[in-house]
């Protein structure tokens, strides 16, 4: 059986290693696996959206969709020391990494692993980041960015990056006419990084 990172609890022996990495101008090693998504290190999507966009700054409640092994929650943890993070997976085997890694680069404290079922319903966030798992499929990623983008505060903002290949344009039309406010504010090695508000 083909494993996938939007598995639930992979079934293959894990296989870890370490890998050297830029986030936000520091690098760092961390730990990834098969069985996750860019279980080989920094994905170039994920690469981009971190480039794209700066760090926030203060104290935000930040939700981290789709983190994988940890890479944006890792880089939001030590460029925003005072950003609290919800890192949230499907694949526990990412989400043991995410909070392995965590601990290991000493942010342990601001980050917060969880299965989606595990995040408290009443739970908002300043921010959300994420590269989103396209190949979930159409309907799938739709419910899953209606469900976690209602969970913005009402001045909340979602960074998101998609493969231009992969429908971003599209993916921008459909929230726009769902009542969100989208713009690209960036577009770099064929991903475009999009900036969504509540509201019309």
């Amino acid at each position: 059986m083909t494993e996938h990172y939007f598995s639930d609890a992979p079934s293959g022996p894990e296989r870890r290693r370490e890998v050297t990495i830029d986030l936000f101008g520091r690098t760092v090693t961390v730990l990834t696996a098969n069985a996750v998504f860019a279980g080989d290190g920094l994905d170039r999507g994920t690469a981009v959206l971190l480039r794209e966009v700066p760090p926030p700054t203060g104290s935000p409640r930040i939700l981290d969709l789709g983190c994988g092994w940890g890479p944006i929650t890792l880089g939001l943890a030590l460029a925003c020391p005072g950003a609290v993070i919800d890192a949230v997976d499907v694949n526990d085997r990412a989400l043991a990494l995410c909070r392995d890694n965590a601990d290991r680069l000493q942010v342990g404290h601001q980050v917060r692993v969880h299965r989606p079922d595990q995040v408290p319903v009443g739970t908002r966030y300043d921010q959300l980041w994420s590269n989103p798992p396209i190949r979930i499929g159409k309907v799938a990623l739709h419910e899953l960015l209606l469900a976690w983008l209602a969970r913005l505060t009402p001045t909340g903002v979602a960074h998101l990056v998609v493969a231009k290949n992969f429908g971003a344009d599209t993916l921008a039309g459909w929230l726009v006419e769902q009542g969100f406010t989208c713009q690209r504010t960036g577009t770099a090695k064929g991903f475009r990084v999009l900036q969504v508000r509540p509201g019309g």
